[in-house]
């Protein structure tokens, strides 16, 4: 089976470390070996889970159409942490794998992306906090 890796980082500066997305690369290549699936291309965009327009992810998504390949990302909020934007994807029949959770149906992607969205509203309340009280 062909399968199309994605990897994302938030951030110029972590996209120049690498870290990250290195570590993305393996969880998905550590997929591939326990499916029998072969990563037939990489995609890697540098840019913030909140926005929905992701040049480098549409490439993968019409990737994977084209060669009939399923899309895998490490971690689901690597996608993202948008109920929205998940369903969106199911919506539009895209075939794709989280690597940290390969069994998952699509009932419980839903509930993951639930819980990812609620951790980003605490986060974003978290640092607007932190931000305050530095001032």
């Amino acid at each position: 089976m062909a399968l199309i890796g994605y990897v994302r980082v938030s951030t110029d500066k972590q996209g120049r470390s690498g870290l990250g997305l290195e570590a993305q690369r393996a969880a998905i290549q550590a997929y591939a070996l326990q499916h029998g699936g072969e990563l037939a291309a990489w995609y890697t965009e540098i840019e913030s889970g909140r926005r929905d327009d992701r040049p480098q992810l549409e490439a993968a998504i019409a990737a994977a159409r084209r060669m009939k390949a399923q899309l895998v990302f490490a971690k689901l909020d690597r996608l993202s942490r948008s109920v929205h934007f998940v369903a969106g994807l199911m919506a539009r029949n895209v075939d794709f794998r989280v690597a940290d959770m390969p069994q998952a149906t699509p009932f419980m992607l839903h509930v993951y992306a639930a819980l990812a969205e609620e951790e980003a509203r605490k986060i974003s309340e978290r640092t607007t906090a932190a931000l305050a009280a530095a001032k």
